[in-house]
């Protein structure tokens, strides 16, 4: 089933980072279930040995590994159900045991300021690039010089491979017309080679580390981005043209990291004083009502 699964036109449409890391986590499902017969997954008993799985997992490899694995084996188990060669995935549904919440981890431009400050050129180009598409980091590793027509930047995304165009805002296209092009794509390293996954996360993590910037990721960009375009006062449809998220993508984007910025708040408030509708409230004022009274009494 894992050999047929891996075949599968359903498993060749992910990204190839994607393939990667699933064939690494089937080869620790073979390794644990491999030998187990096709109609015990029809027992309802077997999420049990699966959860089990999950714990064991946890004390040894953590509690995110643990839930990749069980996902990868509900992704595997999902694709047999739909071939008819079982009736249930009983992997479908596990509780996730890591909980991470990120809401709060946007870059701000004192982040910014500080990591432009010390990082290497190549780095600080990354993040120009990373702040003004909001693309993933393995999309803009792969970005030719090609898609950059001069006005904007097409992009065919890794990962669900929608096509979108983002025009390039002033900074943006200053940087990218004044770069030299001794490389086939756009970010490059210093001797024009493309940056592998590994030596750019390098690269980037050391940079980080000199502007003492210690929980921060590369990927906060992405919500960084749109929650800017937000602040700007551009649409959830104009965000996801921009982003390529779905639209479901961008608003829970929103809910999670717009109550961690001032921005719009501030420019409600400032609403809220300039409009006729609200006049009267910004005409309430407190009265002491026993100073009025005494004031009154000395008069007469």
């Amino acid at each position: 089933m894992i050999r047929d699964f891996t075949l599968s036109p359903e498993f060749s449409k992910r990204a190839e980072s994607a393939q990667k890391e699933y064939r690494r986590m089937l080869t620790k499902v073979e390794e644990k279930f491999g030998t187990m017969p096709i109609a015990a997954l029809e027992d309802k008993r077997v999420r049990g040995d699966f959860m089990d799985w999950r714990d064991e997992v946890m004390t040894t490899s953590g509690p995110r590994e643990a839930d990749n694995r069980i996902s990868v084996l509900s992704a595997l188990l999902s694709w047999a159900v739909d071939r008819t060669r079982i009736g249930q995935n009983h992997a479908s549904g596990i509780a996730r045991l890591h909980k991470a919440d990120r809401s709060d981890k946007l870059w701000l431009p004192e982040h910014i300021e500080a990591f432009m400050t010390v990082a290497p050129i190549e780095m600080q180009r990354a993040l120009i690039l990373a702040l003004h598409t909001g693309q993933r980091q393995g999309d803009l590793r792969k970005l030719a010089w090609s898609n950059y027509d001069g006005v904007g930047i097409s992009i065919r995304q890794s990962k669900g491979g929608r096509a979108v165009y983002v025009p390039c805002t002033p900074a943006l296209k200053d940087m990218l017309d004044h770069m030299d092009r001794n490389a086939a794509v756009i970010l490059s390293t210093k001797t024009g080679r493309a940056w592998q996954k590994r030596y750019f996360a390098e690269q980037w993590d050391e940079a980080s580390k000199a502007a003492s910037i210690a929980d921060l990721h590369f990927h906060d960009l992405r919500g960084t981005a749109v929650t800017m375009l937000a602040e700007a006062g551009c649409s959830v449809p104009e965000i996801a043209s921009i982003t390529g998220h779905s639209l479901r993508s961008v608003h829970t984007i929103l809910e999670k990291y717009m109550s961690r910025t001032r921005a719009l708040a501030k420019s409600a408030m400032t609403k809220f004083e300039n409009a006729s509708s609200t006049d009267f409230a910004n005409r309430l004022q407190t009265v002491d009502r026993a100073e009025t009274r005494g004031t009154a009494k000395s008069l007469k």
